[in-house]
């Protein structure tokens, strides 16, 4: 069970290749599973037990199940997580054609990528295309994926950069533009990407408007492992906590509270965005889950205080060659079960309360806890705990499962952590 149920994860990121896919793999799960789609323009109708779900941007969505019991005493149970990924994002006016017959393609790094994981790599571009529609303020909206790999940055020879080994400065401005072509003698490079996305969508170049688009890697994610004991895929940071989440969602058969899940976007780049952790979002669509169950604002804020958030990202693994890099006494290990992050700077929302709410839960299902710290005289990373606090008062703790190389174009996790996560976000929202 623990095996399929990563291989399902590692199916769900290879399609996931960009936030607004992840998302579209999620509205495929929940159709599925008898959710029903709301828009936010729309009046909403909602019934108790329902099951709905609606999205912002299309690279934001959240899900959830109105509960049978009284919301004021038995509040909302929420899951975060985030779609995007660190990446590299297509800018316009993107060929650049060079000396010698390269035809590059330009790009701004997204989000905090190690860089040197992306060189050599088989690449390919996917994301969003805006095209003309009867309106200019709706404008259609086509996903695309080239699948293939098109693209690739390669690396300097280390004989033309003896000293690469020690380390080298790497200008993303310079050094990580991918190579897309060769140019063939009388080559027009004038918008050559907007007739190649033109040729994929088989529209006409005069109607796209502007693009979303981003690269990916296409090498396929694997079980490795002399027990196929770890997960080795990329944007497991944070694929891996959307998967564990919606799956417990739909698996869960707890109705007293109203149990949701909202996965935000932009969390890599500040989370300032419409559609992303700082906003109102989350906060605007619990209040029209309350007030479409006739809840006076008194009562609302009532249920809030009856509620409890979970903000699920990753967590660092004590790294076997860089021991020294973690705290001397935290130090979670992959396979060893979920993670809870803490923090004095408050850089996740974990306190001792909320802590012992998520231990009591894992006891309940036999899913061992670890705790994870950074050293004392290391700046460590946020997540969407803290942010999405900043907008609406809930208890709320951080937690995530331990991997190695995070924000590597491939990450590595374990097989029996993701199952274990997902065992106590079932018997979280069954509560």
């Amino acid at each position: 069970m623990e095996r399929k149920f990563a291989k399902d994860l590692i199916h769900f990121i290879d399609e996931s290749v960009t936030a607004f896919h992840a998302v579209e793999q999620v509205k495929s799960l929940l159709d599925d599973n008898g959710f029903e789609r709301i828009d936010l323009k729309d009046e909403w109708k909602l019934k108790k037990t329902g099951k709905y779900y609606t999205t912002k941007n299309n690279s934001a969505l959240i899900a959830f199940i109105i509960g049978e019991e009284d919301l004021t005493q038995n509040g909302f149970r929420l899951i975060g997580a985030h779609t995007d990924s660190p990446t590299f994002r297509i800018k316009p006016e993107a060929e650049i054609d060079i000396l010698n017959n390269y035809l590059k393609i330009n790009t701004e790094v997204y989000g905090g990528p190690i860089l040197n994981t992306w060189f050599d790599r088989p690449l390919s571009i996917a994301g969003r295309v805006m095209v003309k529609g009867e309106n200019p303020f709706n404008p259609e909206e086509h996903l695309i994926d080239f699948t293939k790999p098109i693209l690739t940055i390669p690396n300097l020879a280390i004989h033309m950069n003896r000293e690469v080994n020690k380390g080298v400065e790497i200008n993303p401005q310079e050094h990580s533009l991918p190579i897309l072509s060769m140019i063939e003698e009388e080559f027009e490079s004038e918008n050559y990407l907007l007739k190649i996305i033109s040729k994929e969508l088989d529209i006409q170049i005069e109607e796209i408007l502007d693009f979303d688009l981003f690269l990916y890697g296409t090498e396929k994610g694997e079980l490795v492992g002399l027990n196929e004991e770890f997960i080795s895929v990329g944007k497991l940071d944070d694929l891996a906590m959307i998967h564990a989440g919606i799956h417990g969602l739909i698996d869960s058969e707890g109705r007293n509270s109203t149990n949701v899940v909202v996965l935000f976007d932009h969390e890599e780049v500040g989370s300032s965005t419409k559609q992303a952790a700082g906003s109102p979002l989350l906060k605007n669509i619990l209040k029209r889950i309350s007030t479409n169950l006739e809840l006076t604002e008194e009562e609302y804020f009532r249920a809030l205080e009856n509620s409890f958030m979970i903000s699920a990202d990753m967590a660092h693994a004590v790294h076997p060659n860089y021991v020294e890099k973690s705290d001397p006494n935290n130090r979670p290990i992959i396979n060893k079960g979920p993670t809870i992050k803490i923090a004095a700077n408050q850089a996740y929302t974990t306190d001792s309360y909320s802590s012992s709410v998520y231990e009591e839960i894992c006891r309940n299902v036999n899913v061992p806890v670890q705790k994870f710290t950074n050293r004392s005289d290391a700046r460590g990373g946020s997540t969407i705990g803290p942010i999405s606090s900043s907008q609406i008062n809930i208890a709320s703790i951080d937690i995530g499962n331990p991997i190695l190389a995070m924000h590597s174009i491939r990450e590595l996790g374990g097989v029996k952590d993701h199952f274990n996560i997902y065992k106590s976000f079932v018997e979280y929202f069954n509560i």
